[in-house]
């Protein structure tokens, strides 16, 4: 056994995956959709009776050390201590959630499905993970509110998932081209006035307001800062408001002066490339900009720094990513998954570590704040210490999708249609006045409401 990426023909021929799964999930798995599978387990000692197998997928990690150090250490480990053959494979998150409604219409697939984002859509075919939280919590204390909002429903009082961590989404901004004008993103006044400016210099700012999950990520915490929300505590919409309309037309003034047209049609890697390329000068996004440029050694990396979201009349950020993992109704092997997430959470530290302060424990007991500030200031990629400003972020700026609300499934279809980038473009783009995109949009939300609230899951 090897924690190697290697085919997945050798943990999973094509036909086995065939019959599992279908044709569609079969070929998300063979068709370049995978980033390799991992086979971790005790299958090298002869003479052990396994206890079970366990199957499980998740997202290809942005930080290629996580996948490694998943694989080749804590499920290889976690594989032999409970005498368990573990699968894992690795696959791009732009090809999840057509893998996951293969493997729901087939009612077969992997144990463990590992989400990117929380799937409230699929409540009813997954099992209620509430045991695994309780389980947690016992060990290491409560399940952050965060990682409580995201996977909870509590119209339904059930758990349709456990999410091991999360991402914050902090400003990433370049201090030599700021500080040349004696300015910094400490608000969106400030980053209005100066996007002009940076901009004529060749470096405008980037905010995507196009058809991908950054986007909607980005301009849901632009939003928040505005006090403008998709919903209540209660989950009842209120995007329609006077500070929805003026945080849609700030964003429209912003990105006439600051921004080139290009935002409207980016996709996940564009504002990476945007800063990678030189050319940037602030992005709304989580660190992997900032680890990706280190690893490649980019000349642009010392002058990124870290900023925590601009003040509005709020200063509210957002998960750019909650990570959940769920055990589906048709798992067979129940138990043994409901173990691996467990003991998975419960351990969170090295996991953080692995993937470089990318993913923040959603059970803040498994790795208190004063010991990730610490691995944090002790990051030697300079400017040094610029990474401790996560703790201030993940702690004070940074709340699941649908806040002060629960991620539910009308906030799932939100975010899959892509109505907020596009509430936001009409309007930058002068289509239509800030008041009536967002009634219009409103318009659309009201319905997913209503639908979802007649099925009884809103």
């Amino acid at each position: 056994m090897s924690g190697a990426t290697n085919p997945a023909s050798e943990v999973m021929t094509r036909s086995a995956l065939l019959r599992r799964t279908g044709a569609a999930a079969a070929a998300l798995a063979f068709g370049g959709a995978t980033g390799g599978s991992a086979f971790a387990g005790p299958l090298r000692y002869r003479g052990r009776q396994l206890a079970g197998s366990l199957s499980i997928v998740q997202w290809r990690h942005v930080i290629p050390e996580y996948d490694a150090w998943f694989d080749s250490t804590w499920a290889q480990a976690w594989g032999e201590k409970n005498d368990v053959q573990v699968t894992i494979d690795h696959v791009y998150k732009t090809r999840l959630p057509a893998l996951a409604a293969a493997e729901v219409k087939a009612q077969q697939g992997h144990d463990i499905f590992g989400f990117p984002a929380p799937p409230a859509a699929y409540e009813d075919e997954v099992i209620d993970h509430a045991a695994i939280v309780r389980e947690v919590e016992r060990a290491v204390g409560p399940y952050a509110d965060i990682g409580t909002r995201s996977t909870y429903n509590p119209k339904t009082r059930k758990y349709f998932g456990v999410s091991d961590s999360y991402v914050p989404a902090p400003v990433i901004w370049r201090h030599d081209l700021w500080n040349a004008l004696g300015e910094s993103p400490a608000t969106w006044d400030h980053v209005r006035l100066a996007a002009p400016k940076l901009k004529a210099a060749g470096h405008p700012i980037g905010i995507g307001q196009s058809n991908e999950p950054e986007s909607n990520v980005a301009l849901i915490a632009f939003m928040m800062c505005f006090g403008s929300f998709i919903q209540d505590e209660s989950n009842a919409l209120t995007i329609d408001s006077k500070k929805t309309v003026q945080a849609v037309q700030f964003m429209a003034d912003l990105s006439r002066h600051g921004e080139e047209s290009q935002i409207f049609s980016w996709t996940e890697a564009s504002n990476n490339q945007f800063v990678f390329s030189g050319t940037g000068s602030m992005i709304v996004n989580a660190i992997s900009a900032l680890r990706v440029a280190e690893s490649l050694r980019l000349p642009v990396t010392n002058d990124l720094w870290l900023w925590p979201i601009p003040r509005a009349q709020f200063r509210l950020g957002l998960a750019q990513s909650t990570g959940v993992y769920s055990i589906w109704q048709f798992a067979r092997n129940r138990d043994t998954a409901e173990k691996f997430i467990a003991d998975l959470c419960i351990g969170y530290r090295d996991a953080a570590i692995a993937s470089k302060l990318f993913n923040f424990p959603s059970f803040p007991g498994a790795f208190p704040v004063p010991e990730i500030y610490k691995a944090a200031a002790a990051d030697t990629n300079r400017p040094l210490g610029k990474y401790s400003i996560l703790t201030t972020i993940a702690l004070r700026d940074t709340h699941n999708i649908g806040f002060p609300g629960y991620t539910n499934v009308a906030v799932d279809e939100t975010l899959s249609r892509f109505l907020i980038p596009r509430m936001f473009a009409e309007v930058s783009q002068g289509k239509m006045s800030a008041a009536d995109s967002v009634r219009a949009t409103a318009r659309e939300m009201r319905q997913i409401w209503a639908k979802w609230k007649a099925a009884g899951k809103v």
